[in-house]
């Protein structure tokens, strides 16, 4: 069964990329697909009149959503709702913070929130994965109907891979990475570092697949602003980062990968 999925992150509203935002919410209208993820900064510092141009743009947008919210998604500005309510604007404008799910006879999806308003360690912008989230997700998508594909969204890569442009650096990202892979997902959507890539996991079969897209904002870090559409047809996985040229989306980069078999997956149980 095809699927096709767009991806769009780090939209940073109140930094965006005017023209680009504008020319990817005509291309999202115009499109066919199954469900549109929205992988984490959505704002810039977290400000309300931010969220209120967020909420209207994705308002705009047709068809099924998965989104989950990025470090920046918390307020910047007041310590103590940073620390007592980091969510509760993202909650108010976009919609639950913590888990987000779509399930259809095709497509079993989860969203895993990596960001957090406060971290005890310098740099509280880096990411962070709780072993219950990853339990919770593994369990949710290996009950997924038998030909299903298979997808968790997070903010943050949860590993680190050579030659991108900075670390996510991610508590317990390696080992929810590994749970994930074992328990048969086929995609891990992220955004933060404004790159595009496409990696296979090292752990089991190799075939959960880490996928990055860039970002719609003027934040740019060697690529230009840019979106990802994917598409799964049977086991063939194809992953075209749209770059914008200034004018319109032309196919920057692309990826052409295999994804295992469902039948090769393993079922409820098998994971402990």
């Amino acid at each position: 069964m095809a699927l096709r999925l767009i991806q769009l992150s780090d939209i940073h509203f109140g930094f965006e990329n005017q023209a680009a935002v504008e020319a990817a919410a005509s291309f999202v209208r115009q499109a066919t697909f199954d469900l549109l993820v929205i992988s984490g900064d959505i704002t810039q510092l977290g400000a309300e009149v931010e969220f209120a141009a967020a909420a209207a743009w994705l308002a705009g947008l047709p068809g099924a959503k998965l989104a989950t919210p990025g470090n920046h998604d918390t307020p910047w500005a007041g310590l103590v709702e940073r620390v007592l309510m980091p969510w509760e604007r993202y909650e108010r404008w976009i919609g639950p913070h913590a888990a987000g799910a779509l399930d259809t006879p095709a497509l079993t999806a989860r969203s895993m929130n990596s960001a957090r308003g406060w971290q005890i360690r310098l740099n509280w912008s880096k990411g962070e994965i709780a072993r219950a989230q990853a339990r919770r997700a593994a369990a949710d998508v290996q009950a997924a109907p038998p030909g299903a594909r298979r997808i968790v969204t997070v903010h943050h890569p949860l590993m680190e891979f050579p030659g991108e442009p900075m670390t996510a650096r991610v508590r317990g990202g390696r080992r929810a990475a590994e749970r994930l892979a074992l328990a048969g997902v086929d995609l891990i959507l992220s955004g933060h570092i404004h790159t595009p890539f496409v990696q296979a996991l090292p752990f089991g079969d190799r075939r959960t697949f880490a996928v990055g897209a860039g970002t719609l904002s003027r934040r740019e870090r060697g690529e230009p602003a840019g979106f990802n559409v994917i598409d799964i047809d049977g086991e063939a996985l194809t992953v075209a980062a749209m770059a914008w040229s200034g004018h319109d989306f032309q196919i920057g980069h692309a990826w052409e990968v295999t994804l295992r078999p469902p039948s090769a997956r393993p079922g409820p149980g098998d994971l402990t």
